[in-house]
């Protein structure tokens, strides 16, 4: 037998997400609608699509550029920054696997809010890194809170997500440059800023790029459509986003994502139809929400979270019997978030069986 190490020995071996797909082969039949990963039901442009199929035909059977170097240059130029500040991934997911790789050790404290995101607690927990908890305040991320636990406890490193996953609120950009500004020296901000895309501009922090104490984190998985190609990208002080190199998986982006991201930048026409396409959903699900007498939370990502009205048992079963009637959604995992559930926007037809099958459900 392997020796596995002590932090292992102690881990279970179940994953942060049940996958959609794992529920179709336990229930024997696929979803009719599926709007529970936050994913776009919109797809890649036809620009994108085509940009992908000519790579693979004539190129994938190369490597992907180890260096992502024409990626990292049109991202510099979205951003205005320097290609040596920029760090791209196998998803947003590998990206906060070698950020915890490189900072935490066994026992390291590691600051998050309770109910956020688990993919990070996941990759701190597999370091052995110990997680202290704040809770959600009014369904936000409490910032004085976690500042209060960073400096309480030490702390080496935040997480952070604006806009909200799993509630979709969003917190105003000078709030969290504040936040920064008030974090000790050798405390690191991990700023997960998957949903930023859908976000108004006053919610986006303008924050020096050499500013040592942050760190963010963008996708193509949300509103570029690229979600099965798994490709994001970090940004920073350009000495952390150097080490970055020392751990990471070299070839580990694919060359078709590499394509098809490059190729979403240069789209934003499509881009901002997204956009549009996205808004009109939630105000669609906004309206079954209320004709079902549920309260809605404003979102300001491509989801929402729909408050049920009672405890989590209540919404648990809620959410059991739509998965039951073909509808895959989740809802949050901790009190108080879980007496909601939780669907990512889809099409008219999604939607409206997502508006039938809700009433049974209920």
């Amino acid at each position: 037998m392997p020796y596995y190490t002590n932090i292992i020995k102690k881990l279970s071996a179940d994953v942060p997400f049940v996958g959609p797909e794992t529920q179709e082969r336990n229930l024997g039949k696929k979803f009719k609608s599926r709007l529970g990963a936050n994913e776009s039901v919109f797809g890649p442009s036809e620009s994108v699509i085509h940009a992908m199929k000519n790579c693979i035909a004539n190129d994938i059977w190369k490597y992907g550029d180890p260096e992502n170097f024409d990626l990292k240059v049109a991202i510099s130029k979205k951003l205005k920054i320097s290609i040596k500040n920029i760090i791209i991934g196998e998803g947003i997911d590998a990206l906060l696997g070698y950020l915890v790789r490189l900072l935490v050790k066994t026992n390291t404290k590691v600051i998050t809010s309770l109910g956020a995101y688990p993919t990070f607690n996941y990759h701190v927990n597999a370091s052995g890194g110990q997680l202290i908890l704040v809770p959600y305040s009014n369904d936000h991320e409490n910032l004085d809170a976690l500042l209060e636990a960073v400096k309480k406890n030490n702390a080496k490193l935040v997480y952070l997500a604006n806009p909200d996953n799993p509630m979709g609120t969003a917190i105003e950009g000078t709030k969290i440059y504040d936040f920064i500004k008030n974090l000790p020296e050798d405390c690191l901000l991990c700023l997960d800023e998957a949903y930023s895309d859908f976000a108004p501009i006053k919610y986006i922090p303008d924050i020096d790029i050499n500013n040592e104490k942050v760190i963010r984190f963008r996708t193509f998985s949300k509103a570029y459509g690229l979600a099965g190609a798994r490709i994001g990208y970090a940004f920073g002080e350009a000495n952390l986003i150097r080490n970055f190199d020392k751990i990471r998986n070299h070839f580990g982006v694919n060359r078709v994502a590499q394509c098809g991201a490059l190729a979403s930048l240069n789209d934003k026409k499509y881009l901002n139809s997204i956009l549009k396409n996205v808004e009109l959903a939630k105000s669609k699900i906004y309206k079954i929400s209320e004709i079902n007498d549920l309260t809605y939370i404003k979102s300001f990502t491509n989801f929402v979270a729909i408050d049920c009205g009672k405890n989590s048992e209540y919404a648990k079963k809620v959410m059991e019997n739509l998965i039951n009637l073909g509808v895959f959604i989740r809802m949050p995992s901790v009190a108080p978030l879980n007496r909601c559930i939780r669907l990512t926007v889809g099409n008219d037809l999604d939607l409206d069986y997502f508006a039938s099958s809700l009433k049974l459900a209920l």
